[in-house]
């Protein structure tokens, strides 16, 4: 495990995980705003499972930690962070299985990264979303980011262009909420 929250481990990927995130990354209502386009077939879920657990959260570059619900030991979502090679900024996305959407996890899980990055000394951490996910936009506004602007039409997704809101959080203003 390399993050804990009271509900979940933050942990590398296993082979295990395969199905499940084939499974949700699968799904049109999680896949309908990220960059890939469903379905996710169980040998392209085996390639990105070994493609995830390679990484080194603390080295430049996307790491994928893997959320599972320390309950019932199922994966839930995953949250990636890739770390500039400043080692003093990140971004970080995320995706989470529609049947475990609305239950905090999401918040949970971004809380234990942004704790752990700013805890090593990161001074910016970024976010973007397509305009339309306004669920995506209102957890990032609740875990600190701010809207720090729109790129109209900036990306093609689903067979039309989007616009693409941008979050930042800085340091100083982050306010973790178990402090």
């Amino acid at each position: 495990m390399l993050l804990d929250t009271p509900r979940l481990c933050l942990r590398r990927f296993r082979p295990a995980d395969a199905p499940a995130l084939a499974a949700y990354r699968s799904d049109e209502a999680v896949a309908h705003f990220q960059g890939w386009t469903p379905p996710v077939t169980r040998n392209a879920a085996d390639s990105l499972v070994r493609e995830f657990a390679r990484g080194d959260p603390s080295r430049p570059g996307w790491f994928h930690y893997a959320v599972e619900l320390k309950a019932d030991g199922c994966l839930v979502g995953d949250v990636g962070v890739n770390l500039h090679r400043n080692r003093k900024q990140a971004e970080v996305g995320y995706s989470f299985a529609v049947d475990r959407q609305g239950h905090g996890y999401a918040r949970e899980a971004l809380t234990a990264v942004l704790r752990d990055l700013f805890g090593r000394g990161l001074h910016r951490v970024s976010a973007d979303c397509d305009a339309r996910n306004v669920r995506s936009a209102r957890l990032l506004d609740r875990v600190g980011f701010r809207l720090e602007g729109r790129r109209p039409a900036y990306a093609w997704l689903a067979s039309e262009w989007t616009d693409d809101l941008l979050f930042t959080l800085l340091a100083d203003q982050w306010k973790d909420p178990a402090a």
